[in-house]
């Protein structure tokens, strides 16, 4: 497995990967993602920033995710968090349904600390659906503690549990 900043080249084995990836997340009952999120424009966005991260396993794009220091507004919905600190926060982790099994989404996940290191800083915050109980257990596994349940703006007919890890 190999871990490096995504380009424009893996902008389209990224869109087949989340593809299937949501075909699959439906299929259990999790609308989270659908065919108008995430997109080709919002992937090629955080790779403009520098944001985007892919797990390749045989050069072939195995899993995504989205490491950045911009915390969601709606994070100030939980009740003792201070979105002024600074955090890093992952989204749009994803990873392929041929290479489930394999520890890419925690592997994905630790690029998350590799990144708060480089940048000094001590806390990490993300979230995902209520439906999503295989994330939410990978992220307590990972020593995520849960904080609270919060309404994304681009999604307000959903409930999303929001987590969060000091180093």
């Amino acid at each position: 497995m190999n871990i490096r900043k995504a380009n424009h080249q893996d902008i389209e084995p990224i869109m087949q990967l989340i593809r299937e990836a949501v075909s699959l997340m439906q299929a259990a009952g999790n609308q989270q993602w659908d065919a108008s999120y995430p997109n080709a424009d919002i992937f090629t966005q955080d790779i403009n920033a520098g944001y985007l991260w892919i797990a390749e396993i045989d050069s072939v794009v195995a899993g995504v995710i989205a490491v950045t220091d911009k915390q969601e507004e709606e994070y100030g919905q939980i009740p003792g968090w201070d979105i002024t600190e600074r955090a890093i926060v992952a989204h749009r982790l994803a990873v392929s349904p041929h290479h489930r099994g394999k520890g890419l989404a925690a592997a994905l996940l630790q690029q998350c600390e590799v990144v708060a290191r480089e940048q000094h800083i001590e806390l990490l915050r993300l979230d995902t659906n209520t439906l999503n109980r295989p994330m939410q257990n990978l992220f307590m596994k990972l020593g995520y503690h849960m904080a609270g349940e919060i309404t994304l703006h681009n999604r307000p007919d959903q409930q999303f549990l929001a987590f969060e890890k000091r180093l």
